[in-house]
């Protein structure tokens, strides 16, 4: 642990944020059947989540997959204390999002100018001013919003982002009236120093907003950047189930860190996130199931660390 005054101290709460149903299914081609995405979603509940990002509303010509956005919403099981958030791209996502009942949604910006114009074809500060009417809208309606931000830690087609211009923008989501900014690693460019930058110069200049934390593991070492984000007080993270996830609009990009393997690294390192791994472990599988193909979580194939097995029903070593 770090001895920055914001290092959260073992025993800690923390809170993950699955983002599998959105982040994840959004990418894959094969229609998932409305009711397998609820029955998904449910489980998730069941295993002890609380926080989902279940779907998007974006136009169903972009992504058919999340065209059933709505009807995913009003088949949930939400718990008392659940949190239910969408990804929205504009004022008539949030509307629809708001008449579909979530509880939060979810903006998207990027820290870059080349990934903002390619992902959502205008420039930031005109992005930013779009998201004003979103805002006015939602805080009218009660709903939380969330501002996100892609390629927080580098740019696939830039390169290096300075964490003033991260801090640029998480002060302006806090000026709307943001509860929580996301940094999002678009690609896996995140490392330990690139995350202690954005995380501190933020702490600088927006205060008063939380901050989230969405790694992908592109470069394998995105358990070590959640290492670093709870060194500098964070606690709360973003994962998908399995590993699913991958930005469609950006080269190089692959799944998101996985969210059986975080609980597992929260809950061995000593903290508290209030998920059943082994609950987990099974939705992970349903998952996979469904999806089709192996997915990347390591917990996934591995179990947790004390699962017993059987030695009755292991090879013995002969000669």
């Amino acid at each position: 642990m770090s001895n920055t005054p914001h290092a959260l101290p073992e025993g800690s709460q923390i809170t993950v944020c699955e983002v599998g149903p959105r982040d994840g299914f959004q990418s894959e081609k094969t229609i998932i059947p409305t009711a397998r995405k609820i029955e998904i979603a449910n489980a998730m509940f069941a295993a002890g989540l609380r926080h989902i990002q279940v779907t998007s509303f974006v136009s169903p010509r972009a992504v058919p997959q999340l065209a059933d956005a709505a009807e995913v919403i009003a088949g949930l099981d939400r718990p008392e204390g659940s949190v239910l958030s969408a990804l929205i791209p504009n004022l008539k996502g949030a509307e629809r999002a708001a008449a579909a009942g979530v509880d939060a949604v979810h903006t998207v910006v990027s820290a870059s100018e080349t990934h903002n114009l390619k992902n959502v074809n205008r420039p930031i500060a005109q992005s930013l001013q779009d998201f004003a009417a979103v805002a006015d809208l939602m805080h009218r309606e009660g709903i939380v919003v969330e501002g996100g931000m892609a390629t927080a830690f580098g740019c696939p087609f830039e390169g290096v982002v300075p964490p003033e211009q991260v801090a640029m923008i998480a002060r302006r989501y806090q000026d709307l009236g943001a509860k929580r900014v996301s940094l999002g690693d678009t690609t896996g460019m995140a490392t330990p120093a690139t995350v202690r930058a954005a995380v501190q110069a933020i702490r600088a200049k927006a205060s008063e907003i939380d901050i989230c934390l969405h790694f992908h593991n592109t470069r394998g070492v995105g358990l070590a950047c959640v290492m670093t984000g709870l060194a500098e007080g964070v606690s709360y993270f973003d994962a998908s189930i399995g590993g699913l996830g991958g930005c469609p609009f950006a080269a190089g990009a692959t799944g998101n860190i996985c969210t059986e393997d975080l609980v597992y690294l929260l809950e061995e390192s000593g903290y508290c996130t209030g998920i059943d791994l082994e609950r987990l472990i099974a939705v992970a599988g349903l998952t996979q199931d469904t999806i089709g193909r192996d997915l990347p979580g390591q917990v996934l194939k591995a179990g947790p660390r004390l699962r017993r097995y059987d030695p009755d029903l292991t090879v013995t070593a002969t000669g």
